[in-house]
């Protein structure tokens, strides 16, 4: 896969996450790190809920960054983005993110990648 100059790269799971853009070129891409914002998680499940607390802080963390996300893309901050997170939390991702960041979105990957280098990650996506 080629990875268009400027794209953000968000790599997340159910604790953490790490951001780039490439500034290479398309074809030779360099994933340069992007500082990480103060992120508010607040637990919004309900009394009801039959989620671990596990799951129910994961929810929090992947809301959390999707609604950091959904405002960059809304800024034009973000005009090309990908993804890539552990299957559960892709899905907790896909669920938060509005309409204009799945246009914005170019590549999903559903595989744990955090802590990973750079080099690591660029093959990931090639071998997609």
């Amino acid at each position: 896969m080629l990875i268009p100059h400027g794209t953000v790269v968000a790599i997340v799971d159910g604790k953490g996450w790490e951001l780039y853009r490439n500034a290479g070129t398309e074809a030779a891409p360099e994933l340069a790190t992007v500082s990480l914002p103060a992120l508010v998680e607040h637990n919004h499940s309900s009394g009801g809920s039959h989620a671990s607390p596990h799951q129910q802080d994961e929810t929090a963390h992947c809301a959390a960054i999707a609604d950091w996300i959904n405002r960059q893309v809304q800024a034009h901050k973000i005009a090309q983005l990908i993804v890539i997170a552990p299957p559960r939390t892709l899905g907790e991702l896909r669920h938060q993110f509005a309409r204009a960041t799945e246009q914005v979105l170019i590549k999903e990957l559903a595989k744990d990648m955090v802590g990973r280098q750079p080099k690591e990650i660029v093959a990931a996506l090639r071998d997609k």
